[in-house]
């Protein structure tokens, strides 16, 4: 292997496009003649456009109206080659590499939420549990406009990350377009030091679970496991909801161990890239939390990446009904590489598949029950007399049935009590 020459740092610029184009190439190269590389091997280096790259540079160099010094020209040269590659690759300096960490980690500060750029604008994916974002009720598909002062339009993901990123207690205002509404709204958040929860559950009513998983943690599979044997302490579960909802994602062998937690065999996902050390494939376990319990998945537009993972493979492996409506469609998978300088990269290096061969791939998963969001509505004077509200009624020799509360949270969402009303709905299926 030829050794390449170092990338100029503050040295003093070369005065001609030439001489810097020979810092940047190979020893070997430019030892040859430019009229032999006329078609160069497909491994080549393009001559003419790292010539006019140095061109560019220079010229920057020379006639921009501020003075800019070399590393800040070649980081953003970096910076550029990776933003145009896919939304989701990025370089990262070193403070945008420890918060990538700190974010993985479960405590950083900011608002909790969750974004991505979709057709170059600055894309709400999904806003975390119990965090200012979801408070002040930011919803997936919701367009940033400004960050305080700053339009989006000319940042970078990482950029508008770090604006909304400071220290708690600090205020920020974000403009918001929603879909479907004509005008742009102000929405004012105070940060917080955002400490995520992924895993959460309770009864919904005897026998029926409900099973919330925010994101893909490194430790989330174990919590899950841990939840489902705290709802079966009172009893068998007869069905139980995992809510996927506003899941932005995650660690993927985090979204695996989900998947196998009601898996005994079969695929879970794999993915292809176009590394060997890419292609992998994740297969069920025997060892299984909640082998044969009833199960709904529900879904949105802010299921993403690791929870369409969870939900593919639960549906393909006809395991459980998806409810909700369709997912954001993030099928691929991005690798965390370090650099010797203490910086990093966030690359796409692969794409990931359902059992079925599916690629989510800004497609999404389609539910198998479609079901909009809503919210459950009773009125005491639609209320209808019965035989044992009239005065003198003759009683039932039995115990009276115990009326079973509706909890606070299936008031508040029809789509979670829906899914409960299936999972009756199966039960009353599987005994006949």
């Amino acid at each position: 292997m030829t050794p390449a020459l170092p990338l100029p740092g503050r040295a003093r610029l070369a005065r001609s496009p030439r001489r810097l184009l020979a810092s940047l190439l190979p020893i070997a190269l430019l030892a040859l003649p430019l009229p032999a590389m006329a078609t160069p091997a497909a491994n080549d280096l393009p001559v003419e456009e790292i010539q006019t790259f140095a061109e560019v540079f220079e010229r920057i160099k020379r006639a921009y109206v501020e003075e800019v010094d070399d590393a800040t020209l070649l980081r953003n040269a970096m910076r550029g080659m990776l933003s145009e590659l896919d939304p989701h690759s990025a370089y990262l300096d070193r403070e945008e590499f420890q918060s990538l960490r700190e974010s993985t980690q479960g405590e950083f500060g900011g608002i909790g939420i969750e974004v991505g750029l979709e057709d170059g604008q600055l894309t709400v994916i999904s806003p975390i549990d119990d965090t200012p974002a979801s408070r002040a009720g930011l919803q997936a598909r919701d367009l940033i406009l400004r960050i305080d002062d700053t339009p989006t339009e000319s940042l970078s993901l990482q950029e508008a990350v770090n604006l909304m990123r400071g220290e708690p207690g600090s205020r920020i205002e974000l403009t918001i377009q929603r879909r479907g509404e004509s005008a742009p709204r102000s929405v004012t958040l105070t940060r917080e030091v955002i400490r995520t929860e992924s895993v959460r559950s309770e009864l919904l009513e005897p026998g029926y679970g409900y099973l919330r998983v925010s994101q893909f943690q490194s430790r989330t599979a174990d919590q899950v496991g841990d939840h489902i044997r705290r709802l079966e302490r009172d009893g068998s579960l007869n069905g139980l909801v995992l809510d996927l909802r506003n899941n932005p994602g995650g660690v993927l062998q985090a979204a695996v161990g989900v998947a196998d937690a009601f898996l005994e065999s079969g695929l879970i996902v794999y993915t292809e890239g176009r590394l060997a050390d890419t292609e992998m494939q994740f297969s069920a376990g025997s060892d299984t939390a909640a082998p044969e319990v009833p199960l709904v998945v529900l879904i949105n537009g802010g299921s993403a990446s690791a929870a369409e993972i969870v939900a593919g493979a639960l549906q393909d492996q006809r395991r459980a009904v998806v409810m909700g409506t369709e997912s954001f469609g993030k099928g691929s998978v991005q690798q965390i590489m370090p650099l010797g300088n203490g910086e990093g990269l966030k690359l796409t290096t692969a794409l990931y598949y359902t059992p079925n061969g599916r690629s989510i791939q800004a497609q999404g998963i389609e539910p198998d029950v479609e079901v909009v969001r809503g919210r459950v509505e009773v009125t005491e004077s639609g209320r209808q007399v019965r035989e044992a509200d009239l005065e003198g009624h003759l009683r039932s020799r039995e115990a009276p049935r115990e009326r079973a509360e509706l909890s606070e949270r299936l008031r508040e969402d029809y789509q979670l009590g829906e899914a409960l009303n299936l999972l009756k709905a199966l039960n009353v299926l599987s005994r006949r």
